[in-house]
């Protein structure tokens, strides 16, 4: 347990605080429709308070391992807090896994019990549950798929009283284990201590790095996967940490909604949703148009405030941005309503942010400069970007030999590569493994090359591609904007792209070949991470076959 000596709070001790100094204070709400279900502290400590009685009287011990398989929802976090409040390891996974990976990453995590809850679909997922795991469903969300397995949680909360002890865990005892999205191959279990949450705010307390604790009230809206190490480090461990209050989106439809009815001070997403937001302004109110109104002095401030209010940013005071790196054109975008895009830039392993960029100075190709406490350096053989924090994993779960791959000397081994300028500033190239080499022996690193097609308003996501063929080439999915348009326009605007892109580009990496696909790429298809990354290497598998036709054609093929 933690002493009075020592500053560092665990998560659930924040929680208690806040439970009992504001009980009355909306911690959480959740959309039906038109309308917000609220919890309060104490209303959310009595509901997970009991279902911590009611995993103690299916026998579980603190420490087993206890599973969360649901969308974002209220029941997401009184999970996570019935969890804390019972010495549990919380294991989180991504809601939108098919029955085989599920199956594997259960295997994995040697899992006791696991919470089901709002899920897009059910199916045959059942079967990736052994017999031996206790399962409780959640209350059934509208829209969400029918859990057909499982113990009623509010027949739990019915049957049993509330845990009446404020249980501590140590500060080194395992507090989670954060599977990876499996960009790269098998999902990992990364292992945190309780330490780490804690230790985070209480340095961002003393150092105020992001000014967290100068926002006068916390309020976020929750829809990045929670079991991402950027959701739960970026969003549920500071607004329990500074008894703020979290709303959900109830659906992607209702999203937009949402935002605007929350208005965050504090908010989180990846890049592609800073994107859509632009694409949707700019389907509105062309650039020309808004940029000639922002240098009308009299109503720029207006056109900024409506702009703002529109995007549910009206009251934001720290926006952020990771889990891939954000396109300068897009920063400068919400430069110039104000709005500053804090970089995040890190890794499950370190437990969120290795860099960020406060400053709103900062260089907008960059992902800003090491947190406090922490280094970054590049290895000189292979421009590898290494981290070192005090936030480090203890390892992969029950992998020492992928542990020992990625941790040497102390030294976090990232898988980009980038660089360091003299005033500390991290650029990121690229992934060290997606590089690759045309037939004609040259390497192409195709980072570079997405940024600047991504530059174009008609394209929302690209991939370039090569592999085993002369000359790389882009595939390409419309933006809203581009698919209103005629194919004439679309075929020029990207032609005129390609030749900014090619212009100071060696021959071997000129891209000639635009492939428009139609359909669009989803996690379905295994072509994009839950965190909207895509996956390079299923785009090979998927299309390598018509590679070499692709790039004999040249020009904008519509496929």
């Amino acid at each position: 347990m933690s002493t009075q000596n020592e500053p560092i709070k665990t998560l659930i001790e924040y929680f208690y605080k806040w439970e009992k100094e504001t009980p009355n204070k909306v911690f959480m709400r959740q959309p039906k429709g038109d309308q917000w279900h609220t919890l309060t502290y104490a209303e959310a400590g009595q509901e997970a308070r009991k279902m911590t009685t009611a995993l103690r009287a299916k026998g579980l011990q603190p420490g087993d391992h206890i599973g969360i398989l649901s969308k974002n929802c209220y029941h997401w976090i009184l999970s996570d807090l019935a969890i804390l409040m019972g010495g549990y390891v919380s294991v989180p996974y991504y809601a939108s896994l098919p029955k085989g990976q599920l199956a594997q990453v259960i295997e994995l995590s040697d899992i006791k019990a696991l919470f089901v809850g709002k899920l897009e679909t059910w199916g045959d997922k059942s079967e990736a549950i052994p017999a031996s795991v206790q399962t409780i469903k959640f209350p059934q969300y509208k829209g969400a798929a029918d859990i057909t397995v499982g113990d009623d949680w509010n027949e739990l909360i019915a049957k049993h009283n509330p845990a009446t002890d404020n249980f501590v865990p140590a500060l080194d005892d395992l507090w989670t284990i954060k599977f990876t999205s499996g960009t790269t191959g098998t999902p990992k279990g990364v292992m945190h201590v309780h330490r780490t949450p804690g230790m985070i705010m209480e340095n961002e307390k003393k150092t105020n790095w992001l000014g967290i604790y100068e926002i006068p009230e916390v309020r976020c809206l929750s829809f990045l996967p929670l079991n991402h190490v950027g959701e739960r480090m970026g969003l549920e461990v500071p607004v329990i940490a500074m008894g703020g209050m979290v709303s959900f989106a109830e659906s992607l439809d209702t999203f937009a909604k949402n935002l605007q009815d929350t208005q965050p001070t504090l908010f989180f997403s990846v890049p592609r949703i800073w994107t859509k937001f632009y694409l949707g302004v700019l389907a509105k109110m062309p650039q020309k148009k808004m940029d000639l109104l922002l240098k009308i002095p009299i109503i720029k401030g207006m056109v900024k405030k409506k702009l703002r209010t529109a995007l549910g940013m009206r009251d934001i005071r720290i926006a952020a941005t990771g889990a891939a790196i954000t396109p300068a054109f897009i920063k400068d975008f919400y430069k110039k309503l104000d709005i500053h895009l804090v970089e995040a830039y890190g890794m499950t392993e370190v437990c969120g942010s290795m860099t960020n960029s406060p400053d709103p100075n900062s260089p907008q190709d960059s992902v800003g400069k090491a947190i406090p406490f922490g280094e970054v350096k590049i290895d000189p053989d292979t421009d590898e970007i290494l981290m070192k924090t005090p936030y480090m994993m203890t390892g992969y779960y029950k992998n020492p030999e992928k542990t020992a791959e990625v941790l040497i000397d102390g030294w976090m081994h990232s898988g980009d590569r980038g660089t360091i300028d003299k005033n500390g500033y991290v650029r990121v190239i690229g992934r060290v493994k997606d590089a690759f080499k045309t037939s004609k022996g040259s390497y192409v690193t195709p980072n570079p090359m997405e940024e600047v097609l991504m530059g174009n308003d008609y394209i929302e996501q690209v991939c370039v591609v090569g592999l085993g063929i002369p000359q790389p080439i882009a595939l390409v999915n419309l933006s809203e904007i581009g698919i209103a348009c005629d194919k004439a326009t679309v075929e020029d605007s990207i032609k005129e792209t390609l030749i900014e892109l090619n212009g100071t580009r060696a021959n071997f990496e000129k891209i000639h070949t635009v492939v428009i696909q139609k359909e669009a790429w989803s996690e379905d298809k295994g072509l994009i991470t839950p965190t909207l990354k895509v996956r390079r290497g299923k785009m090979d598998d998927l299309f390598r076959d018509q590679y070499e036709g692709w790039c004999a054609e040249r020009g904008i093929i519509w496929a």
